[in-house]
């Protein structure tokens, strides 16, 4: 059963590669951790704060796209973890149907932080990374 998250926390490290957001379940108090890079940080950083830029970025791009060719960006969902690296969902609904698309996490959770929808994460992904 997925688990709605939200973004609690991002961590740029000006000194490293690797950046770091947390993601909060929104009816508990699990959380974790996904490293990430610093563009994707960056884009997510802004979004949270409200910077706008004076043309799109990625993904503002990505989401315009959707909407142009009818799409709605419905949720994110973080599906599995494998070889220390997280798989993410892009959920769009268009004309009815729910089309999944296969996405970083992080471009996952930077889309969603742009459109305001769910972020969702598989219960198994939680509880392994809980213990």
């Amino acid at each position: 059963m997925p688990v709605q998250m939200d973004l609690m926390r991002i961590i740029i490290n000006e000194n490293s590669d690797q950046h770091i957001i947390f993601l909060k379940e929104v009816e508990g108090d699990r959380m974790f951790p996904i490293v990430i890079g610093i563009f994707e940080a960056s884009s997510i950083d802004r979004r949270v704060k409200n910077q706008q830029s004076q043309r799109p970025l990625t993904h503002d791009l990505l989401a315009n796209a959707i909407e142009l060719l009818g799409g709605e960006l419905q949720d994110i969902y973080i599906s599995e973890l494998r070889d220390h690296t997280y798989f993410a969902k892009l959920r769009i609904r268009h004309e009815g149907e729910i089309l999944e698309i296969d996405s970083r996490p992080s471009d996952a959770i930077a889309l969603a932080v742009t459109v305001d929808v769910p972020i969702y994460v598989a219960e198994d992904i939680i509880e392994e990374v809980s213990q």
